[in-house]
Order: C-alpha cells, then structure tokens, then sequence
C-alpha cells in the first residue's frame, strides 16, 4: 500500500536508523515492523486478517481513524484516503493508551 505520514518526525522514526523520538526502543522496533507490514499489504483486509494487530475503527469523533496495536501500552494512528492511483495509508500519530 502506499504510505504518507502526518508528521515528519514519525517519517524519520521509520526511515533514521538512531532515531527515537523520545520513544522507547520497543515502540521503535514495534512502529518500524508494522510500517514494513503496511508497505507490503494488498488492502486493508490483510490488516483485520492479522489478529494480533487489533486493527480497529476509531469511535466518535475520531470515526475516520484507525488504529493497531503496537505493544500493550501504545497504538498506531492511521487514516485511509483515496487517491487517483488507489488507496493511501496516512500515518497519523502513536498514542499511549494508558
């Protein structure tokens, strides 16, 4: 699929190696795996097809949203938008969940 980012600085968390910004090692190492799964998904039906991700709809508010887990304390922010060549994946934010 393809990606864009919201913010710039989860662009270089994904692409600079030594880059963490103020994150721990375990949520980088856990947001760079799932960026590389969302890069080389079909559709967005692989994303519910893998259950460990919780991939979900946010709720209210926030309805055009998405999230998946990253670890048991926080979860990627996602938007999905059409585009003339297909779907894009926009990376919004990590959020601590706890």
């Amino acid at each position: 699929m393809t990606v864009r980012h919201a913010d710039k600085k989860l662009q270089r968390l994904e692409t600079q190696t030594g880059y963490s910004a103020s994150y721990g090692s375990d949520v980088v190492k856990s947001y760079r795996r799932r960026m590389q799964f969302i890069r080389s998904a079909a559709n967005e039906q692989d994303f519910y097809a893998m259950k460990s991700l919780h991939y979900e709809k946010r709720k209210g508010s926030r309805s055009s949203q998405r999230s998946m887990r990253l670890n048991d304390q926080f979860r990627l922010i996602l938007q999905l938008e059409q585009d003339p060549g297909g779907r894009v994946v926009v990376i919004v934010s990590i959020e601590d969940y706890h």
